[in-house]
C-alpha cells in the first residue's frame, strides 16, 4: 500500500465525490432497468463511469450500515448491528476519514453522522470532519488552496419518510406502477409507489445539482464521483430485510481521463462491471485511491485503483433488531444465488414496526392480510418463516420462491452454508448472543463486545453456531437435548434450548416443567420460554405469567415482541392490560391499540 506525504497539488491526488442516496435500491433507477422511476442525471453519470451490477449492502438499513462504512468492519464484529445500539469501540479501530486526515485530504460531510458507535474517552467519528453540516455546495471551497478532498453528499430526498402520506404528484401516475409480486394491488400500494417515484426524481435532481456544483467549480476533471444508495428500499420487505430489493443497490463511479490508470482493467466509460462489491469494500477502496494508510480494522476488498484486490466469490449480509423490532438473520450469497439463515425464525418479517407503517401501503397489506385475502406469496409476509431459505435472483429477484428443498440446488446450498460459517468466525460474528444478554454481560465485565466476541474462552463461537443450527432443525429427537440444555451453566445455551423447544411446538410437551424453571432466568429467556410452554399446551399458565410479568414490567421489550408475535393468541392477555400500565409509548402501547383497534372491527 503506497502512502503519500501529507501536501500536495491537485494534480497529485484525485478528489472524490463520495454521492449517497438514502433507502433505494437498483429498481428505482433507470439505467439498472427501472419501471417505475426516471433517473436521468444518475443514468447520465453511467454513461461516462463504470456502472457496478452486483454492489450489495451488509446491513439493508441505515445506522448499522453506517458503523461499518465509517470503521471498515462488519458490524457484527462490533456488536453495532442492531439499529441505536451505540456500543463503544476500542480506540485502536481507525475511522476512515480519520485516515483521510492523515493523508492530508480536506474532508467534509453532508450530512449524515449516524454511526451508531461510540468510541473511548468521547472519541467520536464526527470529530473527523474537517466540515460536517448542510451547506453542500461549499464543502470543497473551505480547504487550504490545492489540498485534496474527499466529500460524502448524502441526499434524503429518497428516504422512506418521502413515501409517508398522500401521493400529490399528477406527473405520476399511480396506475401506471409495477407492483412487486410480493405486494397486492390496492390503492394504497398504487398511491405508495407512486409517491416514492417522484421522490426518486427529486433524489436525482439532486445528484446533478452536486455535479454541476463541481462543474461550476471546475473540479469536474479533477474529482472522482461516486454515486450508490446507503440500502434498499423502500416499501415493506425491502429496506430493513435481506432480500434482493433490501440489499442490492446501485453503484456507479466516473474517474477523469486523466486518472484512467485508476480504470478497471480492461475497461472503458460507459462499461458495466460484473464483480462483486459489498460496502464493506468501499472504504478500504477510498482510502487505497488517495494513498491514505489502511490498518488492520478494515475488513473489505479494494475494488479499483493501483492496489485492486481479488473479487470476493460472495457477499456477507446480516440482520438484527429494527426499533423495538428484535430479530436476527445472516445471507451468504453471490452473484446469482442467495442462502438466508433465519435465527429467529418465530418472528415474521411482517411484524408490526411503527415507521414503516407509516407508509399507507404498509398498513393497508396489513388489513387486507388480515381480512383473509391475501395469497400464499402476498400473505407471506405477516407469517413465521422457516429456518432456510435459498433463491435464485437471476431468474426471481423479488425472492418469492423458497429452494431450500430443491434437490437441484443442494450442492450450492451446501457450499454457501459453510461460507457463512467460515465468514461468520472470521469475523467474530457477535450475534450468537441475543442483545440483551450481550449487553448485560458486557456492563457487568466493563469490556466491549469487540473484546468479547474475540476471547473464545468468554464466546466459543464455533459451538454457538453448531446448537443455534441444532436448535433451528425443528427435530422431535432433539427433545432431551434441548431440555436437558435449559440448565445449563452457559446463559447462551440456555436461550439456544428455550429457541428450539419453541420452534418445536406441541412437541416440547414434555420440556414444559424446564421450561418453567427457566421462567426466573434473565435477559431473552423467559419471554420466550413462556411463548414455549403457551405453544407447548399449557396456555392458561403461560398466559398467566405473561399478563403478571407484564403488569409489573410494561417496558419489558422482549415480551411485548412476543405478545404481538402471537397475534391472536396474545389477546386475551392484552384485554386485560389496564390503560394506567401502559408506557405513553412505545411496543407495548403499540400492540395494545392495534388489538383494540381490531377488536372494533
Amino acid at each position: 500500500m503506497f502512502f503519500l506525504p501529507s501536501i500536495h497539488a491537485k494534480t497529485t491526488r484525485p478528489n472524490i465525490l463520495w454521492i449517497t442516496s438514502e433507502d433505494n435500491s437498483i429498481e428505482w433507477v433507470g439505467c439498472y432497468g427501472s419501471k417505475n422511476a426516471k433517473t436521468p442525471n444518475i443514468d447520465q453519470l453511467a454513461k461516462e463511469g463504470f456502472r457496478y451490477l452486483y454492489c450489495f449492502d451488509n446491513g439493508a438499513v441505515c445506522a448499522p450500515t453506517r458503523s461499518s462504512w465509517i470503521t471498515g468492519m462488519h458490524s457484527i464484529s462490533n456488536g453495532t448491528q442492531p439499529m441505536r445500539s451505540g456500543f463503544e469501540i476500542p480506540e485502536s479501530i481507525k475511522f476512515y476519514n480519520e485516515l483521510l486526515q492523515e493523508a492530508g485530504y480536506f474532508t467534509s460531510n453532508c450530512v449524515k453522522t449516524d454511526y451508531n458507535l461510540r468510541g473511548p474517552n468521547g472519541r467520536n467519528p464526527k470529530s473527523f470532519w474537517n466540515y460536517s453540516g448542510k451547506v453542500y455546495a461549499e464543502t470543497w471551497k473551505k480547504r487550504k488552496k490545492d489540498q485534496p478532498f474527499f466529500t460524502v453528499y448524502n441526499i434524503g430526498e429518497s428516504h422512506e419518510s418521502r413515501a409517508f402520506g398522500d401521493h400529490n404528484d399528477e406527473s405520476i401516475d399511480p396506475q401506471k406502477m409495477i407492483l412487486a409480486p410480493y405486494h397486492p394491488d390496492l390503492p394504497e400500494m398504487r398511491n405508495t409507489y407512486a409517491k416514492y417515484a417522484s421522490a426518486i426524481s427529486k433524489m436525482d435532481a439532486l445528484v446533478g445539482q452536486a455535479i454541476e456544483n463541481l462543474k461550476n467549480d471546475n473540479l469536474y476533471e479533477d474529482t472522482i464521483i461516486v454515486y450508490n444508495s446507503d440500502h434498499g428500499g423502500v416499501l415493506a420487505r425491502s429496506k430493513r430485510f435481506l432480500y434482493s430489493s433490501g440489499i442490492h443497490c446501485p453503484l456507479i463511479v466516473r474517474i477523469p481521463e486523466k486518472w484512467k490508470n485508476l480504470y478497471p482493467e480492461g475497461k472503458t466509460p460507459g462499461s458495466t462491471i460484473d464483480r462483486i462489491v459489498s460496502f464493506i469494500d468501499m472504504p478500504k477502496t477510498w482510502l487505497s485511491l488517495t494513498g491514505a494508510k489502511v490498518t488492520e480494522n478494515f475488513q473489505g476488498r479494494i475494488f479499483l485503483g493501483h492496489d485492486t484486490e481479488p473479487e470476493s466469490r460472495y457477499h456477507f449480509s446480516w440482520r438484527e433488531r429494527a426499533d423495538e423490532r428484535f430479530d436476527n438473520v445472516r445471507v451468504m450469497r453471490d452473484e446469482q444465488f442467495a442462502y438466508h439463515k433465519n435465527y429467529a425464525p418465530f418472528a415474521p418479517n411482517g411484524q408490526y414496526l411503527a415507521y414503516m407503517h407509516n407508509m399507507k401501503a404498509t398498513g393497508a397489506w396489513e388489513k387486507y392480510h388480515q381480512a383473509g385475502k391475501t395469497t400464499a406469496v402476498t400473505g407471506r409476509f405477516f407469517r413465521p418463516r422457516p429456518s432456510e431459505e435459498f433463491y435464485d435472483n437471476f431468474n426471481d429477484f423479488h425472492n418469492i420462491d423458497n429452494q431450500i428443498d430443491d434437490p437441484l440446488h443442494q450442492s450450492k446450498i451446501k457450499e454457501l452454508k459453510k461460507e457463512l460459517r467460515r465468514q461468520q468466525l472470521k469475523y467474530f460474528d457477535s450475534g450468537l448472543i441475543p442483545e440483551e444478554m450481550r449487553n448485560r454481560i458486557i456492563r457487568e465485565r466493563k469490556t466491549t463486545v469487540y473484546a468479547f466476541v474475540r476471547d473464545p474462552k468468554l464466546y466459543p463461537l464455533a459451538k454457538y453456531l453448531d446448537y443455534a443450527d441444532f436448535s433451528l432443525e425443528r427435530k422431535k429427537k432433539n427433545l432431551n437435548t434441548l431440555t436437558n440444555g435449559l440448565s445449563d451453566n452457559d446463559p447462551v445455551i440456555r436461550y439456544w434450548s428455550v429457541v428450539g423447544l419453541l420452534l418445536l411446538e406441541k412437541q416440547a410437551k414434555p420440556a414444559i416443567p424446564n421450561l418453567k424453571k427457566v421462567l426466573d432466568d434473565q435477559d431473552e429467556i423467559p419471554a420466550l420460554a413462556a411463548w414455549a410452554i403457551f405453544k407447548a399446551g399449557s396456555e392458561k399458565f403461560a398466559s398467566k405469567w405473561m399478563l403478571d410479568e407484564i403488569l409489573e414490567n410494561p417496558e419489558h421489550k422482549m415480551l411485548a415482541n412476543v405478545l404481538d408475535w402471537m397475534d391472536q393468541g396474545s389477546f386475551s392477555i392484552l384485554a386485560q392490560i389496564p390503560g394506567d400500565k401502559l408506557p405513553k409509548r412505545g411496543l407495548l402501547k403499540d400492540v395494545v391499540n392495534r388489538y383494540q383497534a381490531r377488536a372494533l372491527n
